[in-house]
């Protein structure tokens, strides 16, 4: 299953948008895509390969690189300095920190040419947070909401909502959509309240806002 057709962002699926919503990229960055959202932001020395998606309003920072085959959904945050390649694939609003690197090789080897079908594939999923230095290896999938402390190292799939340090990553505790550590008793003191399970926290039906 390719990355494209696991997730593509809405403002892909909604057709090309206007001139005055067109993507803004700096004189000095590559965008070689036809396929990046209305009113994203492309800054110096970023590239993007052709054949990438990304969605609206996003912000690729200086010395990022997107590859061709990868995904990008709406609001997506990429800052200086990260590496994404082919077969992954990241969901609507997410946080990318400086020199985040994604891999899609479990066993590379210099003399062995690959297609795209035999490399592994990565999913972000919406609302996660990436903090800077973080190493994904590929054939992972990193849950909604998750949050990846700076520095750690994922080497297998994150549950929603988990926070995970370390090299091997580990999970250390829970996350409000805020992004605050969530505190034993559930009560986040952004005001939302969750249940807590060994299998993550579950939103109060009483909290109106966007459920988890």
């Amino acid at each position: 299953m390719s990355a494209l057709s696991i997730f593509t962002p809405a403002s892909a699926r909604s057709g090309p948008s206007s001139a005055a919503s067109a993507p803004v990229v700096h004189p000095a960055a590559l965008c070689e895509s036809d396929t990046v959202g209305p009113r994203t932001r492309v800054w110096a020395f970023a590239h993007i390969l052709p054949g990438a998606v990304v969605g609206a309003d996003c912000n690729i920072c200086d010395h990022a690189y997107v590859e061709g085959g990868a995904v990008l959904g709406d609001r997506v945050t990429v800052k200086n300095r990260v590496l994404i390649f082919d077969g992954v694939t990241v969901e609507d609003d997410v946080f990318l920190g400086p020199a985040v690197v994604f891999t899609n090789d479990l066993r590379p080897r210099a003399h062995v040419r690959k297609t795209a079908e035999e490399l592994s594939t990565t999913v972000v999923g919406r609302g996660a947070t990436l903090g800077a230095g973080v190493v994904v290896v590929c054939g992972t999938r990193i849950g909604h909401d998750a949050f990846v402390a700076a520095g750690a190292v994922v080497t297998r799939d994150v549950p929603p909502h988990a926070v995970v340090v370390g090299n091997p990553g580990r999970r250390i505790g829970w996350a409000c959509r805020c992004g605050r550590r969530l505190p034993d008793s559930g009560t986040c003191d952004c005001g939302r309240r969750w249940q807590l399970t060994e299998s993550g926290p579950t939103a109060f039906a009483a909290d109106t806002r966007r459920p988890a």
